[in-house]
């Protein structure tokens, strides 16, 4: 043990043992996300056997897992190599970082995990430029540069109170605007609507007016 931590406190093998533990921690978060919201979804809306059940939901847990942990590998090592090239961490590199992991990890393949998470990405992403586009510049001394906060960057020159006014409206608006979306598309264009959402959708509403008995009414959605 005492070996151990002299090794992982040593300064030489400080960058390999930053993507070491961003490999183990993206593979940790992943399985923690994945593993409850498969085995609900898959077990409530998924046809099959136990065992075919069973591994579907270890498929897309590993997936989950396996694919945040690619991506910090790839995102962490291109940071410590700008970092290396350039001398100091630049704004421009966690985009580039970004951009490299996304590309090789969730852009080859559009599965259902993929994008899940690509989307949930997605949504976080329009939300923090909303709040970066209308919050007026500032800087948090305390918190400090490193994922930490300053503020907006004032797009739209608002004041105080007109910030506030669109803070009380704006996830209101956004979130009746995305239910609006989604139930269009689910009752005109299921097709174009990701599996096991429509899959949910469709137990919940569709099936909300389907039965034949009490059996089916009150145990069973159809």
């Amino acid at each position: 043990m005492a070996s151990f931590e002299r090794i992982i406190l040593d300064p030489k093998y400080k960058q390999p043992l930053i993507l070491l533990k961003a490999i183990r921690n993206g593979a940790v978060y992943g399985t923690k996300v994945r593993f409850p919201h498969a085995l609900v979804m898959i077990f409530l809306f998924r046809s099959g056997t136990i065992q075919e059940k069973v591994k579907m939901v270890f498929r897309a847990t590993r997936q989950h897992a396996m694919n945040l942990a690619k991506f910090a590998l790839l995102y962490k090592s291109s940071m410590l190599a700008l970092r290396n090239v350039n001398g100091k961490e630049q704004p421009i590199h966690s985009f580039l970082a970004g951009l490299f992991g996304g590309y090789w990890v969730f852009g080859q393949s559009s599965s259902s995990v993929n994008q899940q998470i690509v989307i949930y990405v997605f949504a976080r992403v329009v939300l923090a430029l909303a709040k970066l586009a209308v919050q007026p510049p500032g800087d948090n001394a305390l918190v400090g540069s490193h994922y930490g906060g300053h503020g907006g960057i004032g797009v739209f020159k608002l004041s105080e109170d007109q910030v506030k006014t669109i803070q009380k409206y704006a996830w209101p608006a956004f979130a009746s605007i995305s239910w609006a979306g989604v139930m269009w598309l689910f009752e005109g264009y299921p097709e174009t609507l990701q599996p096991s959402l429509r899959s949910s959708m469709t137990y919940i509403y569709a099936n909300s007016e389907k039965w034949d008995s009490s059996r089916n009414f009150l145990w069973h959605n159809k």
